[in-house]
């Protein structure tokens, strides 16, 4: 066989190089081709994937201000948890996420997928969740799910002050009471940055934002004092469920400075446990209930009378024998009385001696006084839902309407209005708006500014007056007597409208205490719905006024030293407010 020739082999060799540099140019187009997709095309996509490897936005939440009492006692906080929440543009695969988080979370998959699915920046997955869930979550390590550290509502006195405290929902926004109504204040901010994480996973902030974007909430600083509540809703408590009540309210005010110490509201509400509760039991009764006042509404009428020269205290009134027939409607004492003056009048709540007062006065110029004292209109506290009451213009009132409102009939109030009018005649006929906010932030809450309605000669003999309802023989109040301190006051009785007109068998026991009578230092109203079988203020809620005011004297250091000691009953709660408030007070089975 012949050899190749040598131009053979250099040919053959020239083909070998040609095959092997084309080759090689085709691998070599093909990495560039390569490279320039994973630039051009990929680069974007790809960058952004190594990025999340190591740089993340991150959320925080700002910490809710805390409220507190005029001491500083918290009253509600905010505690750290843990939530999920979600990037929706950042995820990969929604339904695998929503299957994984699932699973951890013990929730419908389709929930949060729906979640997901949305079209905000971000989407909160789940709020306060557990440690062990938060871990798996981070072991999981989805796509654009995130954990955040983010704080849950808590009120460590339970149920003291829950009605008027309010709640706030999973978002931590306020649903009720005062948390709804300082939301814009209380609310911390949220913020969103973004971080690189170093290899040990420290984080570091990649702007100048950072941690200072978040801003907590600020603070409220309430009148309430923790300890002068608990004794309110310890004496309601007691006052309801001894008198088989349905429900109860207590106010205590510190006349000169106008402020409220206490706010109490029976049934006991736990807002820790909102969820688990009716919307009945979280309703402010103090301040959303439109009662009718019934004899309550007299030293307002008298007051008025005196101012308008209509009445003197000695003017004498035939009060029919207990059974009056005006105007096609029977008017009725509860004792037969021939004829009394006006002060009389008021320690033996007389209605027919109130309704002939009334009739001499002239609707003008009684609903003009029921207007300045505050009827009629919301006092202008921060309270969501304040009722503005009941209180038809002077025009409609037929002659029967004027007879029956100078006795509490007819003319509908809020228990909160008509302390509010009380605390015009403990402070000597100055309209002062009562507070309830000690730093209300530059805020002013009060409908009616200050004004005077009566003059301090008429308010000196009212006042005179009521300490006769409770210090005189036959008084109506004489349960709430301190023994070597004056006290004054009236009681209430007011038997209930039904729901198809008229009036039933039920009753709203009332009494408002001035202490001392002359020149109080507190005024305190305890109200009680429904009690049985006895249903007089001056026997179902006249003691437990006496209660409180002995209690809020001795823990103030106000306590006269003409009061005999044996006027005290012995102390059964902690000395701290909040261990005290922490137990729910004696006899009381509703309270959680």
């Amino acid at each position: 066989m012949a050899r190749p020739s040598s131009q053979q082999i250099r040919d053959y060799s020239r083909m070998r190089l040609l095959i092997v540099g084309c080759f090689f140019s085709l691998v070599w187009v093909a990495l560039w081709a390569r490279a320039g997709f994973l630039q051009i095309v990929r680069g974007p996509e790809l960058a952004q994937m190594a990025l999340r490897q190591h740089v993340s936005s991150e959320m925080e939440m700002g910490r809710r201000g805390e409220i507190v009492d005029r001491n500083g006692l918290v009253l509600a906080q905010s505690v750290e948890f843990v939530g999920v929440y979600a990037r929706p543009n950042e995820m990969r695969d929604i339904p695998a996420a929503a299957a994984t988080l699932a699973k951890i979370l013990e929730e419908p998959a389709k929930d949060i997928a729906k979640k997901l699915a949305s079209n905000e920046h971000y989407v909160f997955v789940e709020h306060k969740i557990g440690d062990k869930p938060a871990a798996k979550i981070k072991e999981a390590a989805i796509p654009g799910v995130y954990l955040v550290e983010e704080y849950g509502r808590s009120y460590p006195n339970k149920h003291l002050a829950g009605q008027l405290l309010g709640f706030v929902g999973q978002d931590d926004d306020g649903q009720e009471g005062l948390e709804q109504a300082f939301q814009a204040r209380l609310a911390g901010k949220k913020a969103v940055f973004t971080v690189q994480r170093d290899a040990s996973g420290r984080k570091l902030y990649l702007d100048d934002q950072g941690r200072e974007v978040v801003t907590n909430g600020r603070d409220v600083a309430l009148t309430i004092d923790a300890q002068v509540q608990y004794f309110a809703e310890e004496a309601l408590a007691r006052a309801v469920v001894e008198n088989k009540g349905k429900a109860g309210v207590c106010l205590v005010v510190h006349v000169p400075s106008a402020e409220i110490l206490a706010w109490a509201n029976y049934p006991f509400f736990n807002p820790n446990a909102f969820d688990r509760k009716k919307p009945e039991q979280w309703r402010n009764h103090l301040a959303l209930d439109v009662i009718e006042p019934g004899s309550t509404m007299k030293p307002i009428l008298i007051a008025g009378a005196l101012q308008e020269n209509v009445v003197k205290p000695d003017t004498q009134f035939f009060c029919e024998n207990g059974r009056w027939n005006y105007a096609d409607t029977t008017i009725r004492d509860t004792h037969p009385y021939d004829t009394l003056p006006v002060d009389r009048i008021m320690r033996y709540s007389s209605n027919i001696g109130a309704a002939k007062i009334g009739l001499l006065m002239g609707a003008n110029r009684l609903h003009a006084y029921f207007e300045r004292v505050g009827f009629g209109e919301r006092t202008g506290l921060p309270l969501p839902g304040e009722a503005r009451g009941l209180l038809r213009s002077a025009k409609q009132w037929a002659k029967i309407d004027l007879a029956t409102a100078s006795f509490g009939q007819g003319v509908g109030v809020t228990p909160l209005q008509l302390a509010q009018a009380y605390h015009v005649l403990a402070n000597g006929g100055l309209y002062t708006p009562l507070k309830l906010v000690r730093d209300p932030g530059g805020e002013r809450y009060a409908t009616q500014a200050d004004h005077r309605v009566f003059e301090p000669k008429i308010v000196a003999t009212v006042q005179q007056m009521m300490r006769e309802v409770v210090e005189e023989e036959k008084g109506t109040g004489v349960k709430a007597r301190i023994a070597g301190l004056d006290t004054g006051g009236k009681t209430g009785t007011a038997q209930k409208a039904g729901k198809r007109g008229g009036y039933v068998e039920k009753y709203l026991a009332s009494f408002i205490g001035f202490i001392p009578a002359i020149n109080p230092e507190y005024l305190v109203m305890v109200m009680v719905d429904e009690p049985e079988p006895c249903h007089y203020g001056g026997v179902v809620a006249a003691p437990a006024v006496r209660e409180v005011a002995l209690k809020t004297m001795a823990y103030q250091g106000k306590m006269p030293e003409t009061v005999k000691l044996a006027e005290l009953r012995p102390q059964t709660q902690p000395s701290a407010p909040a261990a005290a408030a922490a137990a729910a007070a004696p006899a009381t089975p509703a309270a959680a």
